[in-house]
């Protein structure tokens, strides 16, 4: 639920904004406030589809705005995590940086994941089971992050925890790639040789989803209610390997070819027009359906591309790091932990509005209620967690924190 120093070619001039990492880390901030209140207002839109004898229904009938509202974004996260976080391997592998241990890469992802999700788990888990012993399999199984496997509890619980599981996966993965691609790069002697050669290993990362998704549905013809087929790591990685390559773009081209705002605005307008028009025409089996994820990765990708990699901040810029966004982006895996139960315990308590013309009202009160809870999350549960990362340094050994003095 779960952020490109670039090299080469002349400085460019320093926006009055702050240094380009930090302009950067506005932006993506701005991005996973974006996604976070997208994805509330998502699921909000998925409680109140209504279902009869003549089929299921959306709360909005206006398929226009039924393609804002039912707009998934779970690709934008996989984008982010896999982007920022192969950014150093990438300098690794194609300029020769050096990379953290990976015990310390998994330590600090552990910190920051492992405290609210696990805390998370355990209050849902025993308010849905208060009786021992429960479903015992199902807290297992989102505690060692497999439901993702599970076909029919892969949504227990914390429904969109399911996404954690890959994101998890890929940690793993990332860890056993990234210096493996660092030494094949190391005998190369040409910069573009190595850039080809981690850029070809994305590519066939996000083929092979591709390659999966197309043989489920059309050669075996797996429905698209098979969850654990379409959603596990083995079709859904191609989100992670689009950000993969987005980083090592960034890495090739280091401080050369920065948008100016007139190519950047048009390509992030073409980027959310793609998106849009992927969420306006999707329907259950067809084409846009079926490919919608990895499409929606590779759009992400041109979007956070002409966001990034640019001369100057643009009006889109100024729109990503307002204080409001940066705010929600603060505390946006907060909110997307807790938003379901809120939602949930709402609608149970008799809360939220029903009948015709409840969607938007829904909206509101959702999220006045979710956004206080992620945010008291954040204060209380992330943010003390974030701390246990000053335990080691950064070769990964416990830090003293009381060095005993050299006797002189």
């Amino acid at each position: 639920m779960d952020s490109a120093i670039r090299r080469g070619a002349p400085p460019l001039a320093v926006a009055p904004d702050g240094p380009p990492a930090r302009r950067r880390a506005r932006d993506i901030d701005g991005f996973r406030g974006l996604a976070a209140l997208s994805t509330v207002i998502f699921h909000v839109w998925q409680q109140y589809f209504r279902y009869d004898a003549h089929g299921s229904h959306p709360p909005v009938d206006n398929p226009y705005l039924g393609a804002v509202f039912s707009f998934e974004v779970i690709d934008l996260f996989f984008v982010l995590s896999a982007y920022l976080l192969t950014l150093s391997y990438a300098r690794a592998a194609i300029d020769g940086r050096s990379t953290r241990p990976a015990k310390v890469f998994l330590f600090r992802r552990a910190i920051r994941i492992l405290p609210l999700y696990v805390l998370a788990v355990l209050v849902v888990w025993a308010g849905r089971n208060p009786t021992l012993p429960g479903n015992w399999q199902d807290l297992v199984e989102h505690l060692t992050f497999t439901h993702v496997f599970d076909g029919q509890r892969i949504f227990y619980t914390l429904g969109p925890t399911w996404s954690l599981s890959l994101e998890v996966l890929f940690y793993v993965v990332l860890v056993a790639l990234g210096p493996l691609a660092a030494r094949a790069c190391r005998p190369l002697k040409r910069r573009g040789s190595r850039v080809a050669l981690c850029a070809s290993g994305c590519v066939l990362l996000y083929a092979a989803p591709l390659a999966w998704i197309a043989a489920a549905h059309y050669s075996v013809g797996v429905p698209y209610t098979d969850w654990a087929v379409y959603f596990g790591p083995q079709a859904r990685f191609g989100g992670f390997a689009a950000g993969m390559g987005l980083a090592v773009l960034t890495v090739a081209l280091g401080k050369r070819g920065r948008l100016t705002p007139r190519a950047a605005l048009p390509l992030c307008a073409l980027a959310l027009a793609g998106l849009y028009c992927l969420s306006l025409f999707s329907a259950p089996e067809n084409f846009a359906f079926t490919f919608y994820h990895p499409l929606a990765a590779a759009l992400w990708i041109v979007l956070l591309f002409g966001t990034l990699h640019i001369r100057q901040h643009t009006f889109w810029n100024r729109l990503l790091t307002a204080r409001w966004l940066a705010a929600a982006g603060l505390v946006s895996y907060s909110l997307f932990i807790w938003h379901e139960p809120v939602m949930l315990q709402l609608h149970h308590a008799g809360l939220l509005p029903t009948g015709p013309g409840s969607f938007l009202p829904a909206i509101v009160i959702v999220l006045l209620v979710a956004v206080p809870v992620a945010a008291a999350s954040y204060w209380l549960i992330e943010y003390p967690a974030s701390l246990l990362g000053r335990l080691k340094d950064k070769s990964g050994r416990p830090r003293e924190f009381y060095p005993e003095r050299v006797p002189r």
